[in-house]
């Protein structure tokens, strides 16, 4: 089984990780649009364009899923690229707020949804945690994060300093969903910064989510992967290397 990965920059190389970890696919080709990265600070219809464009970049491949790894286009864009794809398009959102059902079984935990602008401001986290019951849910937007990790940054006083500055007012979190996959590599300081609260973060989400929804039970060993980007491919390939810990 063939899948595509699409994100606004390297983010989503978070979620190909749990994809490669797990086995999920037989091959993966994953595009990052890096030349319009960030995404979460542009309007909605300019996400929209930048993913109809995206859908049509993989039309040339023959993929049997589309997966959108990015947390600003699952916001906006999902809808739009199920209504003209011929194939399955799967967001990283429905699949957070089945992880959080999945994990946190007391409705009345205190979550909280850090993610980009675009994220926040769509407020799909928090619909579809209400929607499943959960009462206290805190969301708020955590930009800075995202330069952090694209300058490989992931621990130290910058971090410490970001941390404090976004999350000085929150008590007694017992659930954090990292709403960007760049999050994912802070993950053990911003849970450590709580207490070591649960985290939940998109690639592993989407694995379960794809295991029962999509059937995607089969294991696959050495997948064979293949990196696009917008701008910049060797870049990408740099830090996939890094990322993923293997030879590309």
């Amino acid at each position: 089984m063939k899948a595509g990965v699409f994100d606004s920059g390297v983010g989503g190389l978070t979620v190909v990780k749990s994809l490669l970890e797990n086995q999920t696919f037989e091959e993966i080709l994953y595009y990052g649009d890096t030349a319009r990265v960030p995404y979460g600070t542009k309007d909605k219809n300019t996400i929209i364009r930048y993913c109809l464009e995206a859908l049509e970049y993989f039309e040339n491949y023959d993929i049997d899923i589309l997966i959108i790894a990015c947390n600003s286009a699952s916001a906006y864009a999902l809808q739009a690229l199920k209504d003209v794809a011929k194939i399955p398009v799967v967001g990283v959102i429905d699949s957070g707020v089945l992880a959080v059902k999945e994990k946190i079984k007391d409705k009345k935990s205190n979550i909280l949804v850090i993610g980009t602008k675009a994220t926040i401001n769509s407020n799909l986290y928090e619909i579809g945690l209400k929607n499943e019951n959960f009462k206290n849910i805190t969301s708020i937007a955590t930009p800075l994060f995202v330069p952090l990790v694209e300058e490989n940054i992931f621990d130290g006083k910058i971090l410490d300093s970001t941390m404090e500055h976004y999350f000085k007012n929150l008590k007694n979190i017992d659930a954090i969903i990292l709403g960007c996959t760049h999050f994912p590599l802070l993950e053990d300081k911003i849970s450590l910064f709580f207490n070591k609260a649960v985290t939940i973060h998109s690639g592993d989400a989407i694995v379960n989510f794809l295991r029962s929804s999509y059937n995607c039970t089969k294991k696959y060993e050495n997948t064979k992967i293949t990196f696009f980007a917008s701008s910049n491919p060797e870049g990408l390939k740099n830090v996939a290397k890094k990322w993923l810990n293997r030879l590309l």
